[in-house]
């Protein structure tokens, strides 16, 4: 990609930027453990991913700002009650998950990728726009204030506020709005293929697949790299 148009990059936050500081299944079970409850973690692990991927989008369109947190929070509940639904009686699921959701609004239960903050401080040293789109919730925001890179996007775009969720335009449009580029100046990436890429094609911009497994999640027109550091050397 040798093109000067490109004005605004815009990353996806959790699975692009940074990751979990560990095992989901993992820090379920554990807390859950300290609820009372004794779960497998392969048990957990298979109920997360299946609840994930039938659960509604995370978007709550005309809520007023000062709902949204509760409309997240209860977006969430029901989540993990799901997970738990099949795996017999929790006595104490509301304090787990309160506990639960308290504990991955912390930035140490995440971690940056090595290359996350070399390729943003660069991008932004080349004067490019760098935001985020993300189908995060409000926790978003204390977790990048903990990595300390809360500074270097702007825009930074969540579903929850935006009132859609990739792949859904509405949310892409917004970013666009709010970086004041054109869709065919911005970039987007992220680990998605059905969010992320689809998402971006619908809404003009050109994307890019971060794929560190090699999964190959889709076919079509769009660019894909193991690493955040090989979109330094398209950009070039």
């Amino acid at each position: 990609m040798t093109s000067p148009r490109i004005k605004a990059i815009f990353f996806d936050a959790a699975g692009t930027l940074f990751t979990v500081n560990g095992s989901v299944g993992e820090i379920y079970a554990r807390l859950a453990r300290e609820h009372g409850k004794e779960v497998a973690v392969t048990d957990l692990e298979l109920g997360f991913r299946r609840a994930f991927a039938v659960a509604p989008p995370m978007a709550f369109p005309g809520a007023s700002p000062e709902h949204i947190p509760a409309l997240e929070k209860q977006w969430w509940k029901t989540l993990v009650h799901d997970v738990f639904a099949p795996l017999g009686v929790f006595p104490r699921f509301d304090s787990y998950f309160d506990a639960l959701f308290t504990f991955f609004a912390q930035a140490e239960a995440w971690r940056l990728y090595p290359e996350t903050l070399t390729t943003l401080a660069t991008l932004k040293s080349r004067g490019l726009i760098v935001g985020v789109i993300s189908n995060f919730d409000s926790r978003l925001f204390n977790i990048l204030d903990g990595f300390g890179i809360t500074q270097l996007f702007d825009p930074l775009v969540i579903s929850t506020q935006a009132g859609a969720a990739k792949p859904d335009r509405e949310i892409f449009t917004q970013a666009l709005a709010l970086a004041r580029v054109e869709a065919r100046e911005a970039l987007h990436i992220g680990d998605s293929y059905d969010a992320d890429i689809v998402g971006a094609h619908t809404a003009g911009l050109t994307a890019v697949l971060v794929d560190r497994r090699a999964q190959n999640q889709g076919a079509g027109d769009y660019l894909t790299v193991s690493s955040l550091a090989e979109l330094l050397h398209l950009l070039e």
